[in-house]
C-alpha cells in the first residue's frame, strides 16, 4: 500500500507559500493564521513520519513512476530524525517571527515556507539530481531571507552568500553530470549498486565526482576553508531566518553521512577512505576557526555565527568515521546544535533590540532590559554551546568523545574538542560579562514591559528548555540514534525499499 503521508513534507510548504501569494499584504493577520497553522501541521506530521520510519526505509514514487526512471522520496529514520529537527526550528522561528519580524519584507512567510520546502525536499529525496533541485529552492529562498528587511550591509552579505552558493550550484552540476556519465543513474540505490560494480578503469573518474560533491557539501555545511561566507551572511540575516539557518548547515552535513554510507559504502574506490583523510583534519580546523572566531567576536552576532562553525566542526569530526558509534553521537549532537543554535540567534536578536544604537556589539555602554531573564538565557545557551553539564551539549560531546576512543584519529579529535571548549568558555565568559555585567540592566526603560518582547524570551526560552529535555531524555535519544545508524550501515534495507529489483548489478 503506498504510504502518500511521505511526499506531505514537501508538498504543504509548497502549497502554503504559493497560498501566501495570493493573501493580500495588508492582510497581516491571515498570513500569520496560514503560516503558523502550516507549520504545526507540518510538526505533527513529522512526528507521525518518525513512528513510520520505525518499520523501516520506505519509498513513495512520484507519479507512480518505478525507481530509477521516476522521482523518488525516501522515508527511512534518517530523513524522518532530520525532519523532526527542521519542523521544531521552524515552529519556534515562525512564532518569533509573528512577534514583529515578518512586518519588515511583505514576502517573509512565502520565502520561509520556500525554504522549509527546499531543506525537507534535501532530505527525503531519493535521487542526486533532486537534492541538486532542492538545494536550490531552499538557497534561492534563503537569499530573499537574507536581504529581508534591506539595508546596504544585508546586500552586501548577500551577494557574498549568492555569489559562493552559486559557484558550489555549478560544481554540483558537474559532479552530477560526471557521475551520471559514468553509472548511467542519478538514483542513490541504484547509485549503490551500479558503483559496487564499476571496473576498476572507472574508478578514477568516480573519485572525481565524489571529490566535487564533497567540495559541494562542505560549502553548504561551511568547513574550513569554506567557512567565511557563514559570518556575514548570518550576521545579516533575519533573526527567524537566521534561526532556521541554523538546519540549513545541517543539510550538508547530511548529504555527507547520506551519501557516504549509501553510495560510496564499502569503501568503494577508495572514495570513503579518501573522505576521512579530508574530513578529519578539515573538521578540526574547522572546529578551531569556530572556537577563535568566538573569542575574538566583536559582535553578539559574530559569536553565534562562529558558534555554528564551530559545532559544524564538531559535528562533522565526530561523523567523519562513517562508524555505528560516530554517527549516532554525531545525530545526536546535530539535534542539539539545531536546538541551540537557533536560541542563540533569537536571544542576541531580543539583546540587540534593547540597546539601541549598541545594538548586539560587546560593548559595556548600554544597558540591556531584562538584563536577568536575558543574562540567563544567554548562560544557558553558552553552557550548552561549550558543552557543559547537565545540557545537551555535554551528553553530545561525551557520546561523540565516547565513539572516537579506540579510532586513529582519537588524539586528535579529544585534544581539539577539549582545547577548544576552553576557548569557546572564555569567549562566551567574556561577551556575557560585557554585555550583561559590565553594561548592567535598563529596568526602568518602558520597552522592559512589552508584551511582544516577553513572548519573544518565552520561544527562546522553550528552545533551551529542549536541550534540557534532550539531555534528560539522552539515553532515549541516542538508543533512537543508535538505531538510525544501524539502518544507515545497512543499505541494502534502503535499496530494498527504493528499487527490489536492483539486487544486482545487472538490472
Amino acid at each position: 500500500m503506498v504510504n502518500h503521508w511521505i511526499i506531505v513534507p514537501v508538498v504543504l510548504p509548497a502549497l502554503t507559500a504559493v497560498l501566501l501569494l495570493f493573501l493580500p499584504r495588508e492582510s497581516v493577520v491571515s498570513r500569520r493564521v496560514v503560516s503558523v497553522a502550516s507549520v504545526l501541521a507540518l510538526a505533527g506530521i513529522s512526528v507521525a513520519l518518525w513512528g513510520m520510519a520505525q518499520q523501516g526505509p520506505q519509498a513513495y514514487a512520484v507519479g507512480d513512476w518505478p525507481a530509477p526512471f521516476g522521482i523518488v522520496v525516501v522515508l527511512d529514520r534518517l530523513s524522518a530524525l532530520m525532519l523532526l529537527a527542521a519542523s521544531a526550528i521552524a515552529l519556534a522561528a515562525v512564532l518569533y517571527a509573528i512577534i514583529g519580524w515578518d512586518r519588515r519584507g511583505a514576502h517573509f512567510h512565502t520565502l520561509f515556507h520556500f525554504q522549509l520546502l527546499g531543506i525537507n525536499g534535501a532530505f527525503l529525496t531519493g535521487d542526486i539530481f533532486n537534492l541538486f533541485v532542492f538545494f536550490e529552492v531552499l538557497l534561492i529562498a534563503s537569499y530573499g531571507l537574507v536581504l529581508h528587511g534591506g539595508g546596504a550591509w544585508r546586500l552586501k552579505s548577500g551577494f557574498q552568500y549568492a555569489a559562493v552558493n552559486l559557484i558550489a550550484s555549478t560544481i554540483f552540476l558537474f559532479a552530477v553530470g560526471l557521475l551520471y556519465g559514468i553509472t548511467g543513474t542519478l538514483n542513490m540505490a541504484d547509485l549503490a549498486v551500479r558503483v559496487a560494480a564499476l571496473p576498476a578503469q572507472d574508478h578514477a573518474l568516480l573519485r572525481v565526482g565524489a571529490l566535487l560533491l564533497f567540495v559541494v557539501f562542505a560549502v553548504k555545511c561551511a568547513l574550513v576553508p569554506f567557512h567565511w561566507w557563514l559570518p556575514s551572511a548570518y550576521s545579516a540575516g533575519a533573526a527567524p531566518a537566521t534561526a532556521l539557518f541554523a538546519v540549513l548547515t545541517k543539510v550538508g552535513a547530511y548529504a555527507i553521512i547520506r551519501m557516504h554510507t549509501l553510495v560510496f559504502a564499502g569503501d568503494a574506490a577508495g572514495i570513503s577512505g579518501t573522505l576521512q583523510d579530508l574530513l578529519v583534519p578539515a573538521a578540526a580546523v574547522t572546529l578551531v576557526a569556530g572556537a577563535i572566531g568566538v573569542l575574538g567576536s566583536r559582535s553578539m552576532l559574530q559569536l553565534a555565527s562562529y558558534s555554528t562553525v564551530a559545532s559544524m566542526g564538531t559535528l562533522l569530526l565526530a561523523a567523519a568515521g562513517l562508524g555505528a558509534e560516530q554517527i549516532s553521537a554525531a545525530l545526536y549532537y546535530l539535534l542539539h546544535s539545531c536546538l541551540i543554535g537557533a536560541a542563540l540567534f533569537l536571544l542576541v536578536d531580543l539583546v540587540a533590540a534593547g540597546r539601541g544604537r549598541v545594538a548586539d556589539r560587546l560593548l559595556p555602554e548600554a544597558p540591556v532590559p531584562q538584563a536577568l531573564m536575558l543574562g540567563g538565557l544567554f548562560f544557558l545557551c553558552g553552557m550548552a554551546m561549550v558543552g557543559m553539564p547537565p545540557l545537551s551539549g555535554f551528553v553530545g560531546k561525551v557520546a561523540i568523545l565516547d565513539g572516537l576512543r579506540g579510532t586513529d584519529d582519537a588524539v586528535l579529535a579529544w585534544a581539539v574538542i577539549l582545547g577548544t571548549g576552553v576557548l569557546l568558555l572564555v569567549g562566551f565568559v567574556r561577551a556575557g560579562s560585557t554585555v550583561f555585567w559590565k553594561a548592567g540592566s535598563a529596568v526602568s526603560r518602558s520597552d522592559t514591559a512589552r508584551p511582544a518582547a516577553r513572548r519573544a524570551g518565552l520561544v527562546v526560552a522553550a528552545l533551551v528548555a529542549g536541550t534540557a529535555v534532550l539531555s534528560a531524555l539522552g539515553g532515549a535519544v541516542l538508543e533512537a540514534t543508535d538505531a538510525t545508524a544501524a539502518e544507515l550501515l545497512d543499505r541494502e534495507l534502503y535499496i530494498r525499499a527504493v528499487a527490489p529489483a536492483a539486487s544486482s548489478p545487472e538490472s
